[in-house]
């Protein structure tokens, strides 16, 4: 199959980490692909590699071996700059700690990608407007995170990932810090934005979340242990 079909490709990952005395190998040779429009929960225990991968999936750090491949493009050796620029481009960031900033509004905390971008201000108004109403926070665009539940924050989080319209959204815990009515209507929006194409790739140590993705990739010791 031609890697236009795949959102995510992974060779033979590795990651190590220099600790003065000790290497840790985080990752010892992880092959993957997800394709466009699939929804993967990533678990494992803790010090399995599941962060490590998600961190490199995210182009927030560089394998030490191996390659990836995102929407086709071999991402893995970029430098810096050309990786700031495909996160911006083409990743969508979910956290379990929402990362708004504080001072900003929703409107401004969802516009933020859009600025990096150079997006016009009223292509980017039309996008926040647009994703707001999606995720059902039209009514709270001058509000700052303070003033918003756990849940209503997360659902700018979303928002703001899905202004840029990216090849993928990657959720690290999205409902760690959410009660279980909260973490229901933030799954359900996960699996609405999949239903409409969304690659989605979200790891998770909770069986009933994990639930809600079509496949399943669970890591143990920096290897693959089950993938479906």
């Amino acid at each position: 199959m031609s890697s236009a079909e795949y959102a995510i490709e992974v060779e033979n990952l590795q990651k190590v980490y220099d600790m003065g005395a000790e290497k840790v190998h985080a990752l010892k040779g992880v092959t993957a692909r997800f394709r466009k429009g699939e929804f993967w929960a990533v678990m494992g225990s803790s010090g399995s590699g599941k962060s490590t991968m998600l961190q490199i999936l995210g182009c927030l750090d560089r394998p030490t071996s191996g390659t990836y491949r995102l929407d086709g493009r071999e991402v893995s050796r970029l430098g810096d700059d050309d990786l700031s620029d495909v996160r911006l481009k083409y990743i969508g960031f979910v956290f379990q700690s929402f990362n708004l900033i504080p001072q900003l509004t929703v409107a401004e905390n969802i516009a933020l990608p859009l600025y990096y971008q150079g997006v016009d201000d009223r292509e980017s108004r039309r996008r926040v407007e647009k994703f707001a109403q999606y995720v059902g926070l039209a009514n709270r665009l001058s509000h700052r995170p303070n003033q918003l539940s756990g849940g209503q924050q997360q659902r700018v989080a979303i928002a703001r990932a899905l202004a840029t319209d990216p090849v993928v959204i990657l959720a690290d815990e999205p409902t760690g810090n959410l009660d279980t009515a909260m973490s229901i209507e933030i799954m359900n929006l996960f699996t609405e934005l999949n239903k409409q194409g969304k690659t989605i790739v979200m790891v998770t140590h909770e069986d009933d979340i994990a639930a809600y993705a079509g496949h399943r990739l669970v890591m143990r010791d920096g290897l693959i242990k089950e993938m479906r």
